[in-house]
């Protein structure tokens, strides 16, 4: 089994497939930084499907068992269902999911699940119209997000739904939020977290998940603690008295490095080991360049085994300075 420094081991691996999206979510894609002129990749630098499939074998025989596609926006991919045909039919991809604003779920939500697609995550920050448009920095509805939702669970993929909270942004709606969604997929809230470089990101914005979970509960029934359901798994997990389950993210608060089993290829074909790493391992070059699988691997094989990440418990101390890699181009 394939270990870094700190004995973890490589289990997941999430693909971006563009740097573009349709929204410009404050925390992830500023419309100030990301506007009209902003220079997006070029199509010839992305990775082609087939060189996608090719790393995503190299990472499966490595130990991988778990992939998930990212963007920027992923449903923005053309032909995004073609990928996921490949994608799923890899031996030892055991679970096949996305990661999406889900604006364009009504329209391919079908089409992805015939490929093979198992599993959305959708990006839902309020229900408050207002605060919702502000937030997704083009005034987009809120009810665009939950047609998509709707698309989804009629298609048969399995939903969750994710919130970012930010402190006197969004956190004074996240119960009447939970209570909205709590009966249609388990809803995660995530600490808001300096990802990139242009996020605004500082303490004070931080909702601790704690009081988050507190809020949720409004003083009445408490929520009863959920098991994790494997190693690596981000979300700390509570149920209601009904069995409706909602997720924590802390990785402000309560970071959880020490099992962070997850790999990064960026659209172009970098590979990065940490959500806040500022250099990763090209392995488009080589690629291109005609190296072998078995080359492939032993530079995804290096680049793990010499891994010592744990940005999020370093925050606090002596946290790495200098820029850091887009989330429009790994991720969330």
């Amino acid at each position: 089994m394939l270990r870094d420094v700190l004995g973890r081991p490589l289990r997941d691996l999430r693909v971006s497939v563009t740097d573009r999206c349709n929204l410009r979510c404050t925390y992830c894609m500023p419309a100030s930084v990301f506007g009209p002129d902003y220079a997006f990749l070029p199509r010839q630098e992305l990775l082609s499907f087939e060189e996608l499939e090719r790393l995503t074998r190299a990472f499966v025989a490595l130990g991988v068992e778990k992939v998930r596609i990212t963007g920027g926006e992923p449903t923005l991919r053309r032909d995004l269902p073609v990928l996921i045909g490949r994608l799923a039919a890899i031996d030892g991809v055991q679970d096949l999911a996305m990661t999406t604003n889900g604006l364009l779920l009504p329209r391919l939500a079908g089409d992805l699940k015939a490929a093979g697609l198992r599993r959305v995550t959708v990006s839902l920050d309020s229900l408050d119209p207002e605060v919702f448009g502000r937030m997704n920095g083009l005034g987009t509805h809120p009810q665009r997000v939950l047609d998509g939702i709707e698309a989804a669970l009629q298609a048969g993929l399995g939903v969750k739904i994710n919130t970012v909270v930010q402190r006197g942004v969004n956190d004074e709606g996240l119960r009447e939020l939970w209570a909205a969604l709590r009966d249609l997929a388990p809803v995660r809230f995530i600490e808001f977290m300096d990802v990139g470089n242009h996020n605004g990101w500082n303490l004070g914005g931080v909702v601790p998940s704690r009081e988050v979970l507190a809020h949720l509960s409004g003083g009445g029934e408490p929520f009863t603690p959920v098991g994790a359901a494997y190693r690596g798994e981000v979300a700390t997990r509570y149920a209601d008295a009904q069995g409706r389950e909602v997720g924590l993210i802390s990785s402000v608060t309560a970071p959880f490095c020490g099992d962070c089993t997850r790999a990064r290829l960026s659209a172009v074909g970098v590979l990065y080991t940490c959500l806040f790493a500022g250099t990763g391992t090209d392995l488009r070059a080589p690629l291109r360049a005609g190296a072998s699988d078995a080359d492939l691997r032993d530079q995804i094989a290096q680049t793990w085994q010499a891994r010592r990440d744990r940005y999020s418990e370093e925050r606090g101390e002596a946290a790495p300075q200098g820029s850091r890699v887009e989330m429009s181009h790994i991720g969330g």
